[in-house]
């Protein structure tokens, strides 16, 4: 049994040997053959830009050792293209040469390893020229106040537009940036919330220089008041003698707890356009407000129809 397995041992030591000795005699000789490596497009003129994915995969027919071909194929290497000189097909269409460029491909492959042929002999580019303009970025908000709170103004967003670069038929479809959801909750203090600005769909080619944009607002307390204000009849004739019932109306409001002290009856004003109700044959006024402060929430007037009499 013992000498069983010495010889077991020394028959799989020298076929291993012998299976290192062929494989390395076998990779050691030369081969014809196709290996596909990733490329890419160097020097493209600065006022051009890609505006589709051009190919990315090239075959090359290569004549090499067994040891640089097993190299290649497990390698990262990527070819270079030189985009520099292009000849134009059409309005945005570019094609350049392969064939033209062996010599350059040839010097970035490794010692030992030669070109044989280059299966693609022709690579068509879609180029756009480069231009930039300025979009706004849009909010998309879901902001839920405190009973009794809101927002003081509109909310500020910084920056409120951004420049954006890329291939001129892209970028004339942009007329907008959106921004991330915004969601919040029971708010009842001033906010300031970092979101990210959302890039449009297909726009691989485009440059934005930003990723997120601020979103901040002032919050306070709101409160309600009403102010008894009279009323002016406009475009009443001096043939017309109109009597109304009422001489003043009810000028409800809400306005943040801060700006209540600045407002007083005098701050709005209250007319009635006479034309509106003759021509439309109404028997009663229209009150509308022209005038009030800017920074008030809301307001309603009391009641939104003035009977009146005409005196004949």
């Amino acid at each position: 049994m013992r000498n069983t397995t010495k010889i077991s041992k020394s028959f799989i030591g020298f076929l291993i040997i012998t299976v290192v000795i062929w494989f390395l005699i076998t990779l050691s000789k030369v081969y014809i053959t196709t290996i596909t490596l990733p490329v890419k497009y160097a020097h493209l003129s600065q006022d051009k830009i890609l505006q589709n994915e051009p190919i990315n995969e090239i075959d090359f027919i290569i004549k090499s050792s067994g040891f640089n071909i097993i190299r290649s194929r497990f390698s990262n290497q990527m070819i270079e293209i030189n985009a520099s000189v292009l000849s134009k097909k059409a309005t945005f269409k570019y094609y350049l040469l392969l064939k033209n460029q062996k010599n350059k491909i040839q010097r970035q492959f490794r010692s030992g390893i030669e070109i044989q042929e280059i299966s693609l002999d022709t690579v068509y580019l879609e180029l756009g020229s480069l231009i930039s303009k300025k979009v706004p970025l849009i909010p998309n908000l879901e902001i839920n106040y405190h009973i009794g709170y809101d927002i003081l103004e509109s909310e500020v967003i910084q920056p409120d537009s951004i420049l954006i670069s890329g291939p001129e038929t892209s970028l004339n479809k942009i007329v907008k940036i959106d921004l991330e959801l915004l969601k919040l909750e029971d708010v009842k203090f001033d906010f300031s919330e970092k979101v990210k600005i959302l890039r449009p769909e297909n726009s691989k080619n485009l440059k934005i220089r930003k990723e997120f944009a601020t979103i901040s607002g002032k919050v306070e307390k709101f409160t309600e008041g009403v102010f008894e204000v009279p009323f002016k009849v406009l475009n009443l004739s001096k043939e017309v003698d109109l009597t109304s019932l009422h001489k003043t109306v009810k000028v409800y409001f809400v306005v943040g707890l801060s700006n209540f002290n600045k407002i007083d009856k005098n701050s709005f004003e209250v007319v009635c356009d006479y034309t509106l109700s003759n021509e439309n044959k109404l028997d009663y006024l229209v009150p509308k407000v022209t005038e009030k402060p800017s920074f008030i929430k809301s307001f309603k007037v009391v009641p939104n129809k003035i009977d009146f009499l005409i005196q004949k």
